[in-house]
């Protein structure tokens, strides 16, 4: 795999039972580049430990007045420059493409992870966590691929160079091979330590870019309430704590390279103190004592690359441990099934609740509990947070469905749904049946004001679809990213479309206009919406209410209001102590919702008027 040829069509299905098995599973995977990267690390390190062999036949030809020696070491030093430079070149094309191709390949799988589980990844694992793993460890674990194959070749020309010195001279090649291990082997007691406080500091990071990340999310919210000093002064503390991890793990590094300093320095000076000894009894000639004394300066050059193999190792580990633990997570059913017969269509039931949703209308849902109406909405999309019963769709059980095919059937729309920078046009770029128009999506989410404020905002979008958004929509408010990503559902025009609390955010007559928009363009298809508003839950064709996790009511809006003093005080947020002064069925309660409910009528039908 070449980087031009990147995304791969199939990253392939991770071994991710721990960090090393997914770090060798990367590996085997890129036998084709780590080969590659061999073979041209070969080239280099040994035409660098080559080098001390031309400079002492050099050497030993001035001494011995011989220009046909020196004219051949000439050449051994030239084919050697060549092949040192060649062989390095190569070798950074094929290390740095491992590496790429590596990170991409386990940012391709964390995509397809986080696109298979949905909102339940968050639920599962902190956004700062999946955001590190995504960036940081990405890059520490490509960093560990591609250093493999060039400690390999070190190590290899480690090896060829000693038993050559033992050839070319036993008496020296002895004390270089039995010295040279130690300084390779000395910082093995270190690493474990050193382990632990790269990941202090990791983990430590990690909070930090976690409270960064929300702290950023809620920013609109943060000024709201005054709160912004409270959590800069948080990522203050977590940014010292991040510092003092990082200076406690650089101090072990530098303890560690200091080591890989001083042992190869210490082996030089008893090479050469036993080298000049063998030279004035002269058992050595002085090209010789050169050669020896040359091949160990270069060797502290592959020397370096047991250091980096150690430190990628011990970087890339709990990396890979992290990225393994995100790989290895499942949704809570089943989606291996297949079924030929195409996707199925029908009537909505959760056995776990009771809800029916019936095929072809749009039913209403009301719960007291906002993050039950939340899970629920994911179980109702295939995502439940725990395994348990599935959800049926037309009989069929949604955890038998392919995930592609049950996303296909079941599209959900969070309370809190994500816009992604762009163009508009680019945002409304979605799976669709084509049965509904951009446009007529944007007129039905009520979004003129909201096309007008981004085209304001794009002063060269001539078409208001091709204005820009901002990251996550930042740039726009709560109310307008809801209604743009209400235009982006209706747009999709799935079988099934959940919403959850789809106007939240919006005001009272653009909610009215929306129910009405939403009831026409969703025609036919089946709609689930989880609200409390009295105005989308008066166009509903039924409501049905859940209390403790189960359906205890359903009716019309009207019917329920009356005759259900539960679901009147979640609808109207009638406190317990009116619903215990006016009773199930109160006179001034009945009056009050009559009241409300004229009022909306009215409010509808001047919508009509002016529409």
């Amino acid at each position: 795999m070449q980087i031009q040829d990147l995304p791969y069509p199939d990253p392939g299905v991770p071994d991710a039972r721990s960090g090393p098995r997914f770090l060798w599973w990367l590996f085997r995977n890129q036998l084709g580049g780590q080969f590659k990267s061999l073979a041209w690390g070969l080239v280099h390190f040994t035409s660098v430990a080559a080098l001390p062999f031309g400079v002492g036949v050099a050497v030993q030809a001035v001494v011995d007045r011989s220009g046909s020696h020196l004219a051949l070491a000439g050449g051994l030093l030239a084919l050697a420059g060549a092949g040192s430079a060649i062989g390095d070149t190569f070798l950074h094309r094929a290390a740095v493409t491992n590496w790429i191709t590596a990170a991409a390949r386990v940012q391709q799988l964390l995509a397809r992870k986080a696109a298979g589980l949905g909102s339940a990844l968050t639920r599962r694992v902190a956004a700062g966590e999946v955001v590190a793993v995504s960036t940081g460890d990405v890059e520490k674990i490509g960093w560990f691929v591609e250093a493999l194959s060039r400690f390999t070749a070190a190590l290899a020309t480690v090896v060829l160079v000693c038993a050559g010195l033992l050839v070319y001279q036993p008496a020296l090649g002895v004390v270089v091979a039995v010295g040279l291990p130690v300084p390779a082997l000395a910082v093995l007691p270190l690493l474990p330590r050193a382990t632990r406080r790269a990941d202090t500091q990791r983990e430590k990071a990690g909070r930090a870019t976690e409270l960064a990340s929300d702290t950023v999310a809620g920013l609109r919210v943060l000024r709201g309430i005054g709160g912004e000093e409270l959590f800069l002064d948080r990522y203050r503390r977590a940014s010292q704590e991040v510092r003092h991890a990082a200076v406690r793990s650089a101090r072990m590094w530098s303890l560690i390279s200091a080591i890989q300093v001083l042992l190869p320095g210490l082996l030089l000076i008893a090479v050469v103190w036993h080298g000049v000894r063998l030279a004035g009894q002269g058992e050595i000639t002085v090209g010789e004592l050169v050669t020896v004394y040359s091949s160990i300066m270069v060797l502290t050059y592959p020397l370096r690359h047991f250091e980096e193999i150690a430190m990628a190792y011990s970087f890339s580990r709990p990396s890979a441990t992290r990225a393994a633990g995100v790989l290895a997570l499942e949704r809570a059913t089943d989606s291996a099934g297949t079924r030929p017969d195409g996707l199925p269509s029908g009537d909505l039931y959760d056995p776990e609740t009771g809800l029916l949703a019936g095929g072809g209308s749009l039913t209403a849902v009301v719960c007291g509990d906002p993050d039950a109406a939340g899970r629920l909405a994911e179980r109702l999309g295939g995502h439940p947070p725990r395994a348990g019963t599935s959800v049926l769709l037309g009989g069929v059980p949604l955890d038998e469905l392919p995930l592609d095919s049950a996303r296909t059937a079941v599209l959900v729309q969070d309370k809190d749904p994500v816009l992604l920078s762009g163009t508009l046009r680019e945002l409304l770029d979605v799976p669709a049946s084509g049965a509904v128009e951009p446009r007529a999506a944007l007129a039905a989410a009520q979004c003129d004001d909201v096309l007008a404020a981004l085209v304001q905002g794009s002063l060269d979008a001539a078409d208001p679809l091709d204005a820009r958004i901002t990251e996550r929509g930042r740039s726009l408010s709560g109310g307008q990213r809801q209604r743009l990503a209400l235009a982006r559902s209706l747009l999709t025009d799935p079988r099934v479309l959940v919403l959850d609390e789809p106007t939240s955010a919006v005001d009272s007559h653009t909610e009215a206009r929306i129910a009405q928009c939403v009831r026409e363009v969703r025609a036919g298809r089946t709609t689930v919406v989880f609200t409390t508003s009295p105005l989308l839950l008066d166009v509903a064709d039924r409501v049905v209410f859940l209390y403790e996790g189960e359906v205890v009511a359903v009716g019309s809006h009207r019917e329920l209001v009356h005759a259900e003093p539960r679901y009147r005080a979640v609808v109207t947020r009638e406190t317990d102590a009116e619903a215990a002064a006016g009773g199930p069925a109160a006179p001034t309660d009945a009056r009050r919702e009559d009241a409300v409910h004229d009022d909306v009528l009215r409010a509808l039908e001047e919508i009509e008027e002016t529409a």
